[in-house]
């Protein structure tokens, strides 16, 4: 899905080598896309992550959980079921994690214009799946990660109200800028925390989900976007971040 953010570059000149041996993450949709790419990435840089699929059967999450065997365990979570995120959470009662990070969304229809085109369920599955069934999971599972640990959840430069020139896109938009507006409410009820809490704005990235004619690779966007998560451990309060680092507008 095409991301509009106030980034044009298409290459990270601030990449660095930022290691991340013996952090706990937990990543909660990691199916495919970029949720699989950041467990990959964290893999890769020592991290011992959990990360949850919404079915069962063959995946790229899988297959790379068998690859690393000590560094990666699957976990099924679908984010529209309450009672799922609760089920994770007593599963996983009694860890901490050093970064929860909320990858799940969706688009359906994604070129068709709200009150025109778009289906009353599409509109609800999307704003249930993108924001509610997100918030749900945050708020369920924020218990999990450490006093001065990290939350983050894969927003869009898309949420960026100030950024919308050019229009499209529409229901997406919106799911991404309620989203971006929830935590934002949820950040205030976490004031004086010590907690880095962080939206992320990856970039156009060609995924399923971003098309074919997106116009980053997943290698241009996942590193320099982990590099940006872990500056900001140990940084309170609420940040809406590009994969680079710098802040989008509200």
């Amino acid at each position: 899905m095409k991301d509009n953010s106030s980034d044009t570059r298409d290459t990270d000149t601030r990449h660095t080598d930022t290691r991340a041996t013996t952090r706990k993450v937990l990543v909660v949709g990691a199916t495919r896309g970029l949720g699989l790419a950041v467990v990959e990435e964290y893999v890769g840089r020592g991290a011992h992550v959990v990360a949850t699929e919404r079915s069962d059967g063959p995946s790229g999450l899988r297959t790379l959980a068998e690859r690393h065997r000590e560094a990666v365990e699957v976990e099924r979570l679908d984010v529209t079921r309450p009672e799922q995120v609760a089920a994770l959470r007593e599963r996983l009662r009694g860890r901490t994690f050093d970064l929860l990070l909320v990858v799940a969304g969706i688009s359906l229809a994604p070129q068709e214009a709200v009150g025109v085109d778009i289906a009353t369920d599409d509109f609800t599955r999307m704003m249930e799946t993108n924001v509610l069934g997100v918030m749900r999971t945050v708020e369920g599972l924020d218990g999990l990660v450490a006093a001065d640990g990290t939350v983050a959840v894969m927003s869009s430069g898309q949420g960026s109200v100030a950024n919308n020139t050019s229009g499209g896109f529409e229901v997406y938009r919106a799911t991404k800028a309620a989203l971006n507006q929830m935590v934002r409410s949820y950040a205030v009820r976490q004031a004086g925390g010590s907690r880095s809490i962080l939206l992320l704005a990856p970039g156009w990235v060609r995924t399923h989900m971003g098309g074919s004619g997106a116009t980053l690779e997943v290698s241009e966007s996942i590193p320099p976007l982990v590099d940006t998560i872990e500056a900001q451990r140990g940084r309170a309060g609420l940040r809406f971040l590009d994969r680079h680092g710098d802040d989008v507008p509200w």
